[in-house]
C-alpha cells in the first residue's frame, strides 16, 4: 500500500515495526522475529503490519538488511599485499564482532523461508533487496582494490566472486567452527597470500606492462 503524501503516520508505523524487529533479531535471533511478537513490541496491529510487509518473512528480511554494517572499504595506500591483508582483516573483525552478515546469509542460504524449500525461485522484493545488500557488502571493497591500477598491473584476470569466496571463505569457516582458538590473523594472511599466488602475473608480463 502507498502511503497518502503528507501523512507521516504510515512512515511511523513503519519504522516502529522495523525498530520492534531489529530489536528482537539482535536478542534472540531470526526465530524471534514472529509476527505476533513484533507486533506486540511496536503497538501496531497486525493489518498495519501487513500494510508495510506482505509476511513475516519480508519483516525479518528487512530487518536483517537494516542491521548489517557498513561495508569496511581498504586503505588508500599500501602495496596490493597490504591492501588485501587490511581488508581482508577488517572483514575478519567485522565477521567476528557483529556476525549479523553471517547470520543472513546462513538465513537466505536455507531459502529465507523455513517453511519452503531452499532452491525454490520467486524471492519477494525484500529477500531479493536483503540479497542484494550482502553482495554489496562484500563485493564492493574488493571492487576497489581489483579496479586499481596496481592490481590491474600485477594480477590476470580475476573472477570477483570467486576472489571474494576465496579470500573470505576461510574466514567465515573459521566463525562458524566457534573454535575460540582461531586464529584470525594467521589466516587472513595464508588466504591473501595464496590468493597472490595463483593470480599473480608472471614478473616478466608485470615488467612489460610497466
Amino acid at each position: 500500500m502507498t502511503p497518502e503524501s503528507g501523512d507521516p503516520r504510515p512512515a511511523r508505523s513503519r519504522a516502529r515495526l522495523l525498530e520492534a524487529a531489529t530489536a528482537l533479531l539482535r536478542s534472540g535471533g531470526p526465530s524471534a522475529v514472529t509476527v505476533d511478537a513484533v507486533t506486540r513490541a511496536a503497538n501496531v496491529a497486525r493489518a498495519t503490519l501487513y500494510r508495510h510487509f506482505p509476511s513475516g518473512n519480508d519483516l525479518l528480511a528487512a530487518a536483517f538488511r537494516a542491521l548489517i554494517p557498513a561495508a569496511p572499504m581498504p586503505p588508500d595506500e599500501g602495496t596490493l599485499r597490504d591492501r588485501l591483508i587490511a581488508l581482508v582483516q577488517a572483514q575478519a573483525d567485522s565477521i567476528a564482532e557483529a556476525p549479523i552478515s553471517i547470520t543472513a546469509m546462513s538465513w537466505l542460504a536455507l531459502g529465507g523461508d523455513m517453511e519452503q524449500l531452499p532452491w525454490r525461485s520467486g524471492d519477494s522484493a525484500e529477500v531479493r533487496t536483503l540479497r542484494e545488500r550482502v553482495a554489496e557488502h562484500y563485493a564492493v571493497p574488493f571492487e576497489a582494490i581489483f579496479d586499481s591500477p596496481e592490481a590491474v598491473a600485477e594480477l590476470v584476470e580475476v573472477d570477483r566472486t570467486q576472489a571474494a569466496a576465496l579470500l573470505l571463505g576461510p574466514i567465515v569457516l573459521g566463525k562458524l567452527s566457534t573454535l575460540s582458538e582461531f586464529d584470525y590473523a594467521s589466516c587472513v594472511r595464508a588466504a591473501v597470500d595464496g590468493f597472490l599466488a595463483t593470480h599473480r602475473r608472471p614478473a616478466a608480463d608485470v615488467q612489460r606492462s610497466e
